[in-house]
């Protein structure tokens, strides 16, 4: 079977991309590990081009942002399948790991990818940046891990993103934030029972996490969606959360927000995680 039947691959597509990002062998062949990396790939890239269409156009945009970027997959094949034919739009890959930066450096640097650009920062930093855009179009986080998904969603709000899509990993702080607290808890509600085993700390802190972060973007001005990424026989993390900015902020959703953090004693969370509420 040929790799463009086996994969699908999309017209135009780098044979030669998914072969240095080893996606592909140098035969063309595709182990069942990545099989699965591109399959989610390709699904979060038929969301984040469905975005990117929505946007109004601007003289050298799109530009995007990729927080934790890792290998760098997604800002690859985004550039690759939408960017690099257009010819104008940027992807700014955000990673801490100065070894994936400096590969994927080298590589966009031999593929000729060159509005790509790669910063060995950590997300909670980059805002701050003088060498970024002060504006970005669309931030993405796949599979962020623990409160660097956060730190995607402020830079986001402080780069005035027109749209975020975000695939969360590992949510851990607020389950720390309960487990804390737990017989507290317990001696003032019933409802603490849902999270009293540690189990069910880590899942209930999990949803929550994404609940909390979904009505804080919309109290900031974005309409949300929530969906699948993929099917969950391929990633358990799989939630995606799709942002657009309307800048109608909700001052309904800071309301739940707040009334949320005070049902599970997260308040301490308000100044931290959620700065700007309306009042």
């Amino acid at each position: 079977m040929s790799v463009a039947t086996d994969l699908d691959l999309r017209p135009g597509q780098s044979v030669e991309l998914l072969k240095e990002l080893h996606i592909l062998t140098r035969e063309g062949k595709l182990n069942q590990d990545s099989r699965r990396k591109l399959k989610q790939v390709y699904h979060l890239h038929r969301f984040i081009e469905e975005l990117l269409g929505d946007l109004p156009r601007h003289e050298g945009g799109p530009l995007v942002a990729d927080h934790g970027a890792g290998k760098s997959y997604l800002g690859f094949i985004l550039y690759d399948l939408t960017l690099r034919g257009q010819g104008s739009g940027q992807v700014w890959g955000i990673e801490t790991r100065p070894e994936l930066v400096a590969r994927s450096q080298d590589l966009a640097r031999r593929l000729g990818f060159e509005r790509m650009h790669f910063l060995n920062i950590a997300a909670a930093d980059a805002a701050h940046r003088e060498d970024l855009p002060a504006q970005f179009d669309l931030v993405t986080a796949l599979h962020a891990c623990d409160t660097a998904t956060d730190d995607a969603i402020a830079f986001g709000l402080q780069k005035d993103a027109q749209a975020m899509a975000l695939v969360p990993c590992c949510q851990a702080e607020v389950a720390a934030n309960l487990r804390q607290h737990k017989a507290l808890a317990l001696s003032r509600t019933p409802l603490a029972e849902l999270w009293r085993h540690p189990l069910h700390t880590r899942e209930v802190g999990s949803q929550l996490t994404n609940v909390l972060r979904c009505l804080y973007l919309e109290a900031r001005g974005y309409q949300v969606t929530v969906t699948e990424l993929v099917g969950w026989e391929h990633s358990m993390k799989n939630e995606l959360i799709l942002a657009r900015r309307t800048g109608q902020r909700k001052r309904s959703a800071a309301e739940r927000l707040r009334a949320l953090l005070g049902e599970f004693g997260l308040q301490a969370l308000e100044p931290v995680r959620f700065p700007g509420l309306p009042a």
